[in-house]
C-alpha cells in the first residue's frame, strides 16, 4: 500500500504539472490558441476639392496619434472642372485613391463605385443623430451610410442694403410675395424700357449663377412631386405654375419683369451694384469681397411660399470611400492586405474627421474634434446639428448654418443630365420656343427617360 500511495501521489504530481504548464500556455496567449493581431503601416490617399492639403495637416497628424497603423495619409487637390473624369477613369484601371468627394446628388450615380460604412464604424442611427436630415436623404440608402461631410451649404438671399435703403425697404422679403413687391420697387427701367436697374437675378438659364437650383427651389416648396414612388418617372409636370412664376421675371411685360438674356451674369451684376437681390451659396460671399470690397450686402433666408414651413435647396460635397481596389499594401508594399481591412481604415478615417468625437473614460481634456477645426478654419458652414448650434448667431454664416435643418433635395440619377434639361426648358420659355406647359411637358419626358435607363 506505501508503494501505491508514492506512485499515485507521483501520477498527481504530474498530472497538475501539466495542467499549469497548459493553463500558462493558454493565459500567455501562445500561439496554438491564439492568432495574433494583424500589424502593418498601411497608407492611404484622399482625393478633394476647394481646400488645400495644409487644411488637413493638424486633423491627420492628430489621427496618426490615436491609430498607429496608418502610416501616410495624402491628400490631393483636384480641379473640379476635370475632377469628376480624372475620378472615373482613375477608378476604372484600380489606381485611383481610398477616398474622394461626392457631391450630394451623386449617389446613385456613384453607387458601384463606393462601399458604405461597416456598420461597427458608422451607423444610420449615428448619423442621423449627429447631422441635419438632408445628409440621411442624400447619403443613407437601406440602412447603410455611404458618405459623410464637413460642410453643407444652401441657397439663400444676397440683398444689396443700399439699393434697399434708397428704396425705402426696411427688411429682405421673407416671403414670395414681399419679394416680388421688393422687386418692382428696386427695379429701374430707362425711357426705352431697358432695365437699368435690376431687382432679382430670376428668370433665364444662362446668365444667372445655379438658375436650375433656384427653379428646383421653387418646386419642392410647391410640394411638386419630382417622381414617383419608385423613383423612374418624372413627375413634375404638376409644377408649371412655379416654373411661369420663374419665367415671368424674364418676360417683358410681366408686372415683376426684372431680368433677361443680355443682363451681366448674376454674380458680377451684384458686384457691380446693379442688382438688389440674387439667391446664391455661401462660398459667394468670399467671390462678391473679392470683386467688390466696399459693397454693402448681406444675407437673409430664401423667401418662403409663407410663414408656416420652411425649406431650401442644398449643394454640397462629402467625403466616401472607394469600393474596390485590386493591390492593397502596407509596408512600403512589403506585404498584401485584404481590400475590406483597407475599406476599414478608410471609414475609421472619415468617422474621426466629420463625426463628433466621444471622450474617453479618465480623459482631462476634451478631444480632438476635426470637423469643428475644419469650420472654423475655412468659416463654412456646418451640417453637424452641435456645430450648427454654434454657428446659427455668426454674421456671415449663420443664414447658412440654420438652413441647413430644412435643406431638401430629390434623387437624381445624372444631375448634370437633369441640369441640362432644365436649363433648356427655362430658356424655351424664356424665347417662346415652346409654352410653358410644353416646355415642362418635354422636359418631364426626357427626366423620365433617364431615370429609367433610357437615352
Amino acid at each position: 500500500m506505501g508503494l501505491y500511495k508514492i506512485i499515485k501521489s507521483k501520477y498527481k504530481t504530474i498530472a497538475l504539472c501539466l495542467m499549469v504548464v497548459l493553463m500558462t500556455f493558454f493565459l500567455s496567449g501562445c500561439s496554438i490558441f491564439k492568432t495574433p493581431a494583424v500589424t502593418y503601416k498601411m497608407d492611404l490617399e484622399v482625393w478633394g476639392l476647394f481646400d488645400d492639403s495644409d487644411t488637413f495637416d493638424e486633423a491627420i497628424a492628430e489621427y496618426k496619434k490615436i491609430n498607429p497603423q496608418i502610416a501616410k495619409i495624402i491628400y490631393k487637390k483636384l480641379d473640379q472642372t476635370t475632377y469628376e473624369n480624372e475620378l472615373i477613369q482613375s477608378l476604372a484601371v484600380g489606381n485611383g485613391p481610398d477616398i474622394i468627394l461626392i457631391q450630394n446628388s451623386w449617389l446613385k450615380k456613384f453607387a458601384d463605385k463606393i462601399t458604405p460604412a461597416p456598420i461597427d464604424i458608422v451607423t444610420e442611427q449615428g448619423l442621423r443623430n449627429q447631422f441635419a436630415d438632408v445628409v440621411a436623404g442624400d447619403f443613407v440608402n437601406q440602412g447603410k451610410v455611404y458618405a459623410v461631410p464637413l460642410s453643407v451649404d444652401n441657397l439663400a438671399l444676397y440683398y444689396n442694403k443700399d439699393i434697399f435703403n434708397q428704396a425705402g425697404i426696411v427688411s429682405p422679403p421673407k416671403t414670395w410675395t414681399e419679394f416680388v413687391e421688393d422687386v418692382k420697387k428696386t427695379t429701374k427701367l430707362d425711357g426705352l424700357g431697358q432695365i437699368k436697374q435690376s431687382g432679382a437675378a430670376m428668370g433665364t438659364a444662362y446668365n444667372i449663377n445655379r438658375s436650375t437650383d433656384i427653379l428646383n427651389l421653387l418646386f419642392l416648396q410647391n410640394k411638386t412631386p419630382m417622381l414617383d414612388s419608385d423613383n423612374r418617372q418624372a413627375k413634375f409636370e404638376a409644377g408649371v405654375n412655379a416654373l411661369e412664376f420663374y419665367t415671368n421675371f424674364a418676360k417683358t411685360g410681366s408686372a415683376f419683369y426684372s431680368w433677361n438674356g443680355k443682363m451681366h451674369y448674376s454674380v458680377d451684376a451684384f458686384s457691380e451694384g446693379t442688382l438688389a437681390m440674387m439667391l446664391n451659396y455661401s462660398w459667394q460671399e468670399a467671390v462678391l469681397k473679392s470683386k467688390a470690397p466696399k459693397l454693402n450686402f448681406a444675407v437673409a433666408p430664401v423667401p418662403q411660399l409663407g410663414t408656416d414651413e420652411s425649406m431650401t435647396y442644398p449643394n454640397y460635397w462629402a467625403y466616401t470611400v472607394v469600393a474596390n481596389k485590386p493591390n492593397v499594401t502596407a509596408d512600403g508594399a512589403k506585404i498584401q492586405l485584404s481590400n475590406t481591412l483597407r475599406v476599414q481604415e478608410a471609414w475609421k478615417f472619415l468617422k474621426f474627421l466629420t463625426m463628433k468625437p466621444v471622450a474617453v473614460s479618465g480623459q482631462t481634456t476634451a478631444p480632438y474634434d476635426a470637423a469643428a477645426k475644419y469650420v472654423e478654419a475655412t468659416n463654412k458652414p456646418s451640417g453637424r446639428r452641435d456645430l450648427i448650434e454654434k454657428q446659427k448667431n455668426d454674421v456671415n454664416i449663420g443664414v447658412f448654418a440654420t438652413q441647413n435643418l430644412v435643406a431638401k433635395d430629390w434623387m437624381q440619377a445624372d444631375p448634370v443630365a437633369v441640369e441640362n434639361i432644365f436649363a433648356t426648358m427655362i430658356d424655351k420659355v424664356n424665347t417662346g420656343a415652346a409654352t410653358t406647359n410644353d416646355a415642362i411637358r418635354e422636359a418631364s419626358t426626357r427626366v423620365t427617360q433617364m431615370m429609367s435607363g433610357g437615352n
